[in-house]
């Protein structure tokens, strides 16, 4: 080796794409990004939440981030549509028993994963950078409107379907939003037995209703 010369280790990082033994290391890396993703965009929001941020928070290379997922925005939608796949279920629910108790249903759903500390924080994070950021706005209003509104409307098979299916989850995002974001009393600590029984009919009303 010349006197001087760098060796391989300590040879400076090329940017772009990642090494053959950087982009082999797998899903397990994605779900480490993921996770690290959701993070950010929940300490730090869309707009300050950065590549190189989530990143160092993930222990990997940047370039390796751009490999997996592309853009910021590509990374936030990623990491959406992993935090929202639980809510995903919800037409399960509506398609799974008679249609006059629909509004239970997908009351006790969509409450229960809100409930769940496990599938509450990255609903949160996702949230909170929803409201703050319109380009973080548009890609979750994507994902509502084409992976569960839609799929709700379809199984209902009633007039204005898709305007029911949107009225019935602005009622439960409502609550959503002003229990688990905003943290408002007494709602906030209500019993959630409570809040089924007295958001199932108006749900149910939404859906099914004259």
């Amino acid at each position: 080796m010349t006197p001087g010369a760098p060796s391989e280790a300590t040879a400076p990082r090329r940017r772009g794409r990642p090494s053959r033994t950087q982009s082999e290391t797998g899903p397990a890396t994605r779900d480490q990004i993921l996770r690290a993703a959701r993070e950010e965009f929940s300490a730090r929001g869309y707009e300050k939440a950065s590549v190189r941020g989530i990143a160092k928070a993930a222990g990997v290379d940047p370039a390796l981030v751009h490999h997996y997922f592309g853009t910021k925005e590509q990374v936030f939608e990623a990491a959406v549509t992993v935090a929202f796949a639980p809510a995903l279920e919800a037409p399960a629910a509506v398609e799974d028993g008679p249609l006059e108790e629909v509004g239970e249903r997908l009351t006790r759903f969509v409450l229960g994963v809100w409930e769940n500390p496990a599938t509450r924080a990255p609903l949160l994070a996702i949230v909170r950078s929803a409201v703050n950021n319109e380009t973080a706005a548009s890609i979750f209003r994507r994902l509502v409107a084409t992976q569960l509104l839609g799929r709700i409307a379809r199984h209902l098979e009633l007039p204005d379907a898709e305007l029911r299916a949107e009225l019935a989850a602005a009622q439960l995002v409502g609550v959503a939003m002003l229990r688990y974001v905003i943290q408002v009393e007494p709602l906030a600590s209500a019993d959630v037995e409570q809040l089924v029984a007295r958001l199932a009919p108006v749900v149910q009303g939404h859906l099914t209703g004259a």
